[in-house]
């Protein structure tokens, strides 16, 4: 815990952020950081709980009672350690987590909960300030050699586990940086991409190798994986989601991930051929999620004339609603930062069709209002309301639909099964073929960074249980604290 009374004492304070017309001029991270004062009353606010909601509710069984009682105290170097037991990449969750820890906080049932994640943040960010994050190799090699396919999240914390572990680890992106979803799926505005090289360069120092632009099964033979003792693929779920409507083949219509990535790898000199821009566009984001979110806040830094976002779902209550009390996930509006910058929101809006001109470009869209029917015991059904098309003058609209599962090139070549939710099936990480494991988004489907990382600390666990009949690996919330 924190300080005795501390949550009473002293309120939630939250980082603040650069004034809008300040931050839509770049691309940078615009959060202010709190004092090292103020950080250390958010971690005094810690109570007494008896039963911390917040260690089940987070993926990775983070030990935050215990860390926040370290930043109370001023002993920020434990509370690195803490920190570090559990999750490999604090600085990826503390700038993009939801959270789910803070929305089970037991402060949350009667005051604003502890301020777990700019706490987490600010421990890490203190690590590397003060250069007590340094590579550590393993003591001893096994001489077994496994290979991770896709470096995201999952398969970056898969291969720090099994190089910790003394294997030998190679890791296969099919793109030209290491990062995976972090690097090109996510607006440098909310992470630097500086970030995720500072922790390349971690792992390459421990002993990892990286080869970029490998694509497994297209210009890397699926044969030449034999020569691995292990194989574990966290390709992430990258098949996007369209919409069956009239009109989606115009020019215009774009999927939100070629947009965010084109923008990202511009912003490295590299020369995108057609690239798409929103400058001078009625740009409307059809998907309410943060992917919509991240295209409205590109969109905005581009010089979009208009933003407009679509929900076809109904608009979230300012608080908790009372179907979902604590300490289970809220159905609570959610407000970004890119949606303060300037967006036109909407919910309850369906995309009837995609108009075009006579060259095939886009020009607008006819939406239609609805409404959702549920009976228990039925799938929800959606009713239009009849006289509520409306027509929307649109010069590009992107598609934040999210993901139907991972592209099947690789199952099909190896020979893996596909479960019923459309994800590479796998019993306890391992797939139908034995050394061959999956983890992150591939294994479960879209998810959270927090999910990527525990995943992948968990199949590395299961590879290092098959390749030596017993691991010493850490469990889920039971870390293993890393020496300074």
């Amino acid at each position: 815990m924190g300080k005795i009374g501390g949550f009473k004492e002293f309120s939630r304070n939250d980082e603040s952020n650069l004034e809008v017309l300040e931050r839509v001029s770049n691309y940078n991270e615009f959060t202010i950081p709190l004092s090292k004062e103020k950080i250390k009353e958010q971690g005094s606010r810690c109570m007494d709980c008896g039963i911390p909601f917040c260690h089940s509710s987070c993926p990775l069984g983070n030990l935050i009672p215990d860390f926040n009682d370290m930043v109370h105290q001023e002993e920020w170097q434990s509370a690195l350690e803490i920190l570090q037991s559990t999750n490999n990449f604090p600085e990826f969750t503390g700038r993009l987590c939801p959270a789910p820890c803070e929305k089970s906080c037991v402060l949350g049932i009667i005051k604003e909960p502890v301020a777990i994640e700019n706490i987490e943040k600010n421990i890490i960010e203190r690590g590397f300030a003060e250069g007590w994050i340094k590579p550590q190799p393993p003591v001893n090699r096994t001489g077994k050699t496994v290979v991770v396919i896709g470096s995201g999240p999952a398969g970056l914390a898969t291969a720090q586990q099994l190089n910790r572990a003394g294997h030998t680890v190679t890791v296969l992106e099919r793109d030209n940086a290491i990062g995976g979803l972090l690097r090109y799926g996510i607006p440098n505005f909310k992470l630097e991409k500086t970030i995720i090289d500072r922790r390349v360069a971690i792992l390459e120092a421990e002993g990892i190798v990286f080869k970029i632009n490998v694509n497994v099964g297209v210009n890397y033979e699926t044969n030449d994986l034999k020569s691995f003792d292990a194989v574990v693929l966290c390709g992430g779920a990258t098949e996007r989601r369209s919409l069956p409507t009239k009109g989606i083949e115009s020019k215009g219509i774009v999927q939100a991930m070629t947009f965010l990535t084109q923008q990202t790898k511009s912003l490295f000199g590299e020369t995108i051929k057609n690239q798409i821009s929103a400058k001078g566009k009625n740009v409307i984001v059809i998907g309410g999620g943060d992917t919509g979110s991240d295209c409205v806040g590109t969109s905005n830094r581009q010089g979009a004339i208009s933003v407009t976002n679509f929900e076809i779902l109904p608009k979230p209550p300012q608080d908790r609603s009372k179907e979902t009390p604590w300490p289970f996930w809220p159905l609570q509006l959610k407000t970004t930062s890119s949606h303060e910058e300037g967006c036109d929101r909407n919910w309850l809006i369906n995309t009837k069709e995609f108009i075009a001109n006579e060259k095939g470009e886009l020009v607008g869209l006819k939406t239609v209002e609805v409404k959702w029917k549920t009976a228990t015991g039925k799938r929800p059904e959606l009713i239009e309301k009849e006289g509520s098309e409306k027509i929307w003058p649109c010069d590009l609209a992107l598609l934040a639909l999210g993901f139907t599962g991972p592209e099947k090139t690789l199952s099909e070549k190896l020979g893996i099964e596909i479960d019923a939710r459309n994800n590479y099936r796998a019993t306890n990480y391992q797939t139908n073929i034995p050394n061959i494991f999956t983890a992150g988004d591939m294994r479960r489907g879209q998810s959270l960074i927090v999910w990527a990382i525990s995943e992948g600390r968990e199949a590395a666990r299961e590879v290092d249980k098959y390749l030596m009949g017993y691991t010493n690996l850490p469990t889920k919330g039971n870390g293993d604290l890393p020496t300074l």
